[in-house]
């Protein structure tokens, strides 16, 4: 793949709407983008886009040794206009992680693999929901020797952990009451038990702890609702979760303070560190050097398919992509066009080097 024809898949990626449960037509473009530059590709049962340098892309080959490039496909809401200027193409999704899975597939299409390794390129769907449900459907299909993951981590760096995360959703619905009398509102009782949770989570993680290494906490939606018979309060509350701290302990935290309440929880994920040293990290950084830069290695506050994968495949595994990860989720969402195809680059410097330790022949 040229780096015209990347600019183009991107692009064409970008303007293709896939709102987290909406993929599917982004996954039939990238299965016939796949294809048509010579990789093996398939949607499977979840709708995951799959494609793969040789064998069947939808199940592990005997003997033969997978390295897995997981990104996703589905993006947040929000229209942002897709146009390029100044070198720069603005969409929903450009860096977030359209950019990242775009650079796989034209990577995968550039290096040869040594025999017996494969290169197993991965859309995920759902990966900006709670339910991860790409990245879950995968995981028993593949054992994979390696994994690298599509997310934003500029040119230069390489993602090497990322926090924890658990969603609690607190309701609460009692008989209305005179607001002149003694009894709170539901929305009284709601607030009493968000400040509660906080004064108790702070005694979870030490008070001088690191961006990476606190306990951080959040209310992401709340509304109330009152009919004059009946007081409601619905509340969405998000925590991203330190090395250490596991979601349990949270759980407990919001459950003991409920009252009458109820708590539900969702999106239970542990905070993920690799290892800096591990044949991932060294192709990956071996690539930016390539390129004349000097490789970062970053912590993320947020989560990834990276949280649900590692701790099931167990194999070396970081996280790597263009694009700046402060552009997420926002109006002014884009990617430098020099920066995605440097991307590139990186990649086919890096993957050759770590097939082959993998399959212990020499790059």
């Amino acid at each position: 793949m040229t780096d015209r024809e990347a600019i183009d898949l991107l692009r064409a990626m970008v303007s293709t709407p896939s709102v987290s449960g909406d993929e599917a037509a982004l996954a039939a473009l990238l299965v016939d983008a796949m294809r048509r530059v010579g990789l093996n590709a398939a949607i499977d049962g979840a709708g995951n886009a799959v494609g793969a340098t040789s064998g069947d892309p939808l199940h592990s080959q005997p003997d033969t040794t997978d390295v897995v490039l997981l990104g996703h496909m589905d993006t947040v809401p929000g229209d942002v206009p897709v146009r390029e200027e100044n070198g720069r193409l603005y969409g929903r999704g450009s860096v977030d992680a359209k950019g990242p899975l775009a650079a796989f597939i034209a990577a995968a299409t550039r290096v040869e693999m040594p025999d017996g390794v494969r290169l197993v390129v991965i859309g995920a769907v759902e990966e900006e929901t709670p339910t991860s449900r790409g990245a879950r459907a995968v995981i028993d299909r593949y054992s994979p020797a390696a994994c690298i993951i599509g997310e934003p981590s500029g040119t230069d760096g390489v993602t090497i952990g990322y926090k924890g995360r658990l969603v609690v959703r607190y309701s609460l619905e009692r008989s209305s009451a005179h607001t002149a009398g003694p009894a709170p509102s539901a929305a009284d009782e709601g607030i009493r038990w968000w400040q509660s949770v906080l004064n108790d989570c702070r005694t979870l993680c030490p008070a001088e702890s690191s961006p990476f290494d606190s306990l951080q906490a959040n209310v992401r939606s709340l509304m109330t609702h009152h009919d004059g018979l009946a007081d409601c309060i619905e509340m969405v509350a998000g925590f991203r979760l330190p090395p250490g701290l596991a979601p349990e302990h949270v759980e407990a935290v919001c459950t003991r303070h409920s009252g009458g309440a109820s708590v539900e929880f969702v999106g239970r994920e542990r905070a993920v560190v690799a290892d800096r040293g591990s044949p991932v990290v060294r192709a990956l950084n071996a690539g930016v050097r390539a390129l004349g830069t000097r490789p970062r290695l970053l912590l993320k506050t947020g989560t990834s398919d990276m949280n649900v994968v590692a701790p099931a495949w167990r194999c070396p595994i970081a996280a790597y992509g263009p694009g700046d990860s402060g552009l997420d989720h926002t109006p002014d969402e884009h990617i430098e066009i020099d920066a995605f195809l440097r991307s590139i680059q990186v990649l086919t410097h890096a993957l050759p080097a770590l097939a082959g330790e993998i399959a212990g022949v020499p790059a």
